[in-house]
């Protein structure tokens, strides 16, 4: 049976500096780095949070929310929908109180996310992309017990994410854009959270493909679509099919636009990152980097990656 969501509202500041303390002893603070690109301009700072102990930010808002459950809600295990990432970090977090977890995963995800996922101890129940979108809206499926745990519209969720936007604040407090990869919008939505309330002159933009790019025709339609057009593709951890109307609730006033990149953009950005920094970003991750060297962005520029969890021999296919 479908669950109704509780009414969206803005994150506060002091519902950030109380989730960063929350978390301080599960997340890495992650080093944010110049990027020597090759080019005077823009100037272009990566922040490197696949780097985190699941190689991806999504442990930032698992590990919040699972931290504020209540005894009850903890006795009856949690379980999440996931193409990789957010069952990573809310299996990881779960790992970390002796929760049983459930993943429902995207039938498209990588078998490397799964195996990542198993090897935290989740359950996996997977399903099509279509039924789990739509599960994702309902917060329910059939089968499936426990505490939900939405892995982006989620209020305890995004004040985790917003702790990323502290620290890029406090490490270069000179950036002018920020810029980070859509999926389900709660990164983008965090991140605008906590910068918009200490540093509102700096941009916060989002990065999407070309083949799921739901959040570029809302801000250019000023409501939340629908993306008829999507197509799989590697970027599996970023694009969908639609903006959700209360991840578009959540977006106003704190996120002001989303770049469009292709594919081959994507690549070359993977490519550059393993190349010049030695790091390795999935194609979610790199969305940011395609997006900052686009030239549609104002430097000092902060991209943030945010996952770099791809098979490895799929990536090198990717990037040669």
């Amino acid at each position: 049976m479908p669950t109704a969501a509780p009414p969206v509202r803005p994150v506060t500041l002091d519902e950030i500096y109380a989730a960063r303390e929350r978390i301080r002893g599960v997340i890495t603070r992650t080093p944010l780095i110049k990027f020597r690109h090759g080019t005077p301009a823009p100037e272009i700072w990566l922040k490197l949070d696949n780097l985190q102990p699941i190689n991806a930010f999504k442990i930032r808002g698992a590990a919040n929310a699972v931290a504020m459950l209540t005894p009850e809600e903890r006795a009856k295990g949690v379980w999440t929908i996931s193409a990789g990432n957010a069952g990573q970090g809310v299996a990881f977090a779960a790992g970390e109180y002796g929760i049983p977890c459930t993943v429902v995963a995207i039938e498209t995800a990588p078998e490397t996310k799964i195996e990542r996922m198993r090897n935290l101890g989740a359950r996996i129940v997977k399903l099509p992309f279509d039924v789990a979108w739509r599960a994702m809206d309902e917060r329910a499926v059939e089968g499936v017990e426990g505490t939900f745990i939405h892995p982006f519209d989620d209020h305890n969720f995004i004040a985790g994410n917003a702790s990323l936007g502290l620290e890029i604040l406090e490490d270069l407090p000179s950036v002018r854009t920020v810029i980070a990869a859509i999926g389900g919008g709660g990164l983008v939505s965090g991140i605008g959270s906590s910068i918009r309330q200490l540093a509102p002159h700096v941009k916060i933009l989002g990065a999407e493909p070309e083949t799921a790019a739901p959040g570029a025709r809302s801000f250019e339609k000023g409501s939340a679509q629908a993306f008829q057009e999507f197509q799989p593709s590697f970027v599996d951890g970023a694009g969908g099919k639609s903006v959700f109307p209360r991840m578009w609730e959540r977006m106003q006033g704190i996120v002001d636009g989303s770049i469009v990149v292709t594919l081959d953009e994507t690549k070359r950005a993977m490519r550059m990152v393993a190349e010049k920094v030695r790091v390795i970003a999935e194609g979610a991750g790199a969305l940011s980097v395609a997006a900052a060297l686009s030239g549609k962005a104002e430097g000092p520029i902060v991209a943030v990656i945010s996952g770099g969890n791809i098979d490895l021999k799929k990536f090198a296919e990717l990037v040669i």
